[in-house]
């Protein structure tokens, strides 16, 4: 809708949208003042306006109105929140340029503000300094130190896997002992882990300080030397992800073997896949997963799911006995066989840095996903990136709702121990109000969400009367966002910043981000990743000039810090780079997304640019949903699975394109088809998909080598949603 300037509105206008004509015309006098003083249309107006008019009892409809009135000429990438030279000299980036700026970046140093993205530019040309900087900074130990931070030369028994070269080359290291050591960033003391479960929301919140974490991964990876496996092998976690699963994924890391991390959302036939293509030798696991009224039963998928040995920890709200398959043994009775180890130290199992340490899984397009070993380097990566991209540090308590099977879970838990802050976690649904008052209680600093949570939240009013005072930024990832319902969001905590997170399972971390020492724009990316180079593939394959703006799809400079280099199912080198252009003597990384650099500087994404699709922060290929609601209706030909952005952008909706094997069944109840269809996916494949829309075509568009053409046809469905006819 069409907003009026700053100057434009009256006090009218204001007591229009519901508030009392003393309270519109106090708001339109200091509207006035503020006009007055920094203009009508620019961003010191709205930043005071943001910071000193708006709050959230206030209709949402008043900050729509004030903020697109200030910027309805502006153009692309209006800032929706501005860092301030204060604060931003106090974030841990600031205050390594107040330091040491001037020795990095020689005169080009001026202050912490305007010499950013030079030192993001020099992060990438000194890899060596800058990675050296940040591990000293995160306090990270080693117990044989790195030969050095980079060798660029490949192996030579392996030519291909290291294009990017070798990250700490000699180096042994632990990062669950790194979270659990005592260093300048903690006490014993310190509170490590806060949580509540669904439904205690008039109780106390739980903690942790660091000791008790510590013991109760001693006594964790003690009772693991009881299932008799060899050192490295992998153990997989299956669980929501809780305080038990936080203290087991680190006793298994502590302890030198290596974690598989498989989502409690899957069907059984989806872990039977992970556990076969990472070779798990046991699973941890839950009973049921309980809530509300609701009892999902997990060990069952586990069982129907043929694991290996399970370790079984009953829910602590149900009240129903299970009984076990014979060799699976319950959480209790595999800690009593350690009892006599209570509070006995576990020495850490240092293992080179290129050893594995958690294996995840990320869909290709084949529809077999891609088994992605993370090595020990790959958590410190992640650690990094909230060190200086969401600033987390000691005394902050960070809040993500995510699980131990999608890259956040992991990253969630080394960006918040490694860097001495304290994690909260919510076991439940993030969607309603238990989890707002939760984000209340807990205080939390950090704040990360996906936009589809964020939808929901605006949708009920489910955080009205919840106080996010406490909240210092946001992180966002997973799905691209929408500019009205960040809007919103950020109004919810007094117009704190949105840091916009884009990564991938392969990277560990971001490849673009936002930063607390950048002007913030919504839906948009204001930099790219400390250590990564950005590139955007003209039509021709060739990347655009730097700096130019442009679309196409993105592709990535090699050298980025955590990285696969491997694949357990696929030629790493074939899936990540081969065919893909050479710059400045290196072969660049395909990531796969279609991205957009603006005339200011700003990046946005806009979707995948080969046949994968995000649902819900989850990357799924089209070929995995199409094989199964090929299989739905015998009258169906074939299908195509495609994600489409809603009209103004915002998470990816599920359209399936159908085609009938009789074209005179085109009028065939399409609704119908659309339940079969969901009942099929969300069953065989991931019950948090869901189908939005289904459409008959008579053919889908293809190649002349007959691939399906699935950008023509997202092309296709765009326009008419745009028409409002999807």
């Amino acid at each position: 809708m069409a907003y009026k300037a700053l100057d434009h509105i009256t006090s009218s206008d204001i007591s229009a949208l519901g508030l009392p004509s003393e309270v519109a015309e106090s708001i339109y006098e200091n509207l006035t003042q503020i006009v007055r003083n920094y203009g009508s249309a620019t961003p010191e107006s709205w930043q005071r306006i943001s910071k000193h008019l708006l709050n959230p009892d206030l209709p949402f409809s008043l900050h729509q109105m004030l903020y697109y009135g200030c910027y309805q000429d502006f153009g692309p990438d209006p800032p929706a929140w501005l860092p301030d030279p204060e604060s931003a000299n106090l974030t841990n980036v600031g205050q390594l340029l107040e330091s040491r700026g001037k020795e990095f970046l020689d005169s080009r140093y001026k202050d912490p503000l305007s010499s950013f993205s030079d030192f993001q530019e020099f992060s990438v040309s000194n890899p060596e300094v800058y990675w050296k900087t940040v591990l000293d900074e995160l306090c990270i130990s080693f117990s044989v130190p790195p030969q050095c931070i980079l060798t660029e030369d490949p192996s030579a028994d392996s030519p291909l896997s290291h294009p990017g070269g070798q990250w700490l080359p000699g180096a042994y290291v632990n990062p669950a002992k790194n979270c659990l050591c005592l260093n300048g960033k903690r006490t014993l003391d310190d509170i490590m882990v806060i949580w509540r479960d669904e439904g205690d929301e008039e109780l106390p919140i739980n903690k942790m300080t660091l000791k008790e974490l510590r013991t109760e991964v001693w006594l964790v990876a003690h009772a693991l030397e009881t299932l008799g496996l060899e050192r490295g092998s992998a153990i997989a976690i299956d669980m929501p992800m809780d305080v038990n699963s936080v203290v087991i994924y680190l006793a298994i890391v502590l302890a030198g073997y290596v974690v598989v991390s498989i989502a409690d959302s899957f069907a059984a036939s989806e872990i039977s896949t992970r556990i076969m293509l990472s070779k798990a030798k046991a699973i941890f696991t839950q009973d049921f997963i309980v809530r509300g009224d609701k009892r999902i039963p997990l060990y069952r998928r586990v069982v129907d799911a043929q694991s290996p040995t399970a370790v079984v920890i009953p829910s602590r709200r149900s009240n129903i006995s299970i009984k076990l398959r014979d060799g699976d043994i319950l959480w209790h009775n595999f800690l009593e066989k350690v009892k006599d180890f209570k509070e006995a130290e576990y020495i850490a199992v240092e293992r080179p840095v290129e050893a594995f340490t958690n294996i995840l899984f990320s869909s290709g397009t084949t529809g077999e996903p891609k088994a992605i070993p993370w090595t020990l380097a790959t958590p410190l990566k992640a650690a990094a990136d909230g060190w200086c991209h969401m600033d987390i540090r000691k005394g902050d308590i960070v809040a993500w709702p995510t699980n131990l099977g999608w890259m956040m879970g992991p990253w969630l838990l080394y960006a918040s121990l490694l860097n001495g802050a304290s994690m909260a976690l919510y076991n439940g649904s993030p969607l309603g109000s238990g989890f707002a008052k939760f984000v209340q209680d807990a205080e939390v600093t950090m704040l990360g969400v996906i936009p589809s949570i964020v939808r929901a939240w605006k949708a009920t009013n489910c955080t009205d009367n919840c106080d996010w005072s406490s909240i210092r930024c946001f992180g966002s990832t997973g799905e691209a966002s929408n500019a009205d319902e960040y809007l919103w969001l950020m109004g919810r905590a007094h117009y704190k910043p949105v840091i916009e997170y884009c990564g991938g399972t392969e990277i560990g971390g971001g490849f673009v981000s936002g930063s607390l020492l950048q002007a913030q724009s919504l839906a948009a990316f204001s930099t790219p990743a400390m250590g990564c180079s950005l590139f955007i593939l003209g039509d021709d394959g060739i990347p655009i000039p730097p700096d130019v703006p442009g679309m196409g799809e993105l592709a990535l400079g090699p050298l980025i810090f955590g990285a696969s280099s491997t694949l357990l199912n696929a030629d790493h080198y074939n899936v990540y780079f081969k065919g893909m252009p050479v710059w400045n003597g290196k072969v660049l990384r395909r990531h796969g997304d279609v991205f957009e650099r603006t005339s200011r500087g700003y990046y946005h994404a806009h979707g995948r640019a080969d046949d994968t699709m995000n649902l819900g922060g989850i990357k799924v290929s089209s070929v995995e949903i199409e094989r199964i609601c090929n299989a739905v209706d015998e009258n169906v030909l074939e299908t195509a699975a495609i994600g489409v952005p809603p009209v103004g952008g915002g998470p990816e909706r599920l359209v399936i394109a159908v085609v009938f094997k009789d074209s005179n069944d085109s009028s065939s109840d399409l609704n119908k088809l659309k339940m079969a269809f969901n009942l099929a996916v969300q069953k065989k494949l991931n019950p948090l998909f869901k189908v939005s829309h289904v459409v008959s075509v008579a053919s889908l568009p293809r190649t002349a080598t007959n691939k399906v053409m699935r950008r023509v046809l997202r092309q296709q469905l765009a326009e008419i949603d745009q028409n409002s006819k999807l």
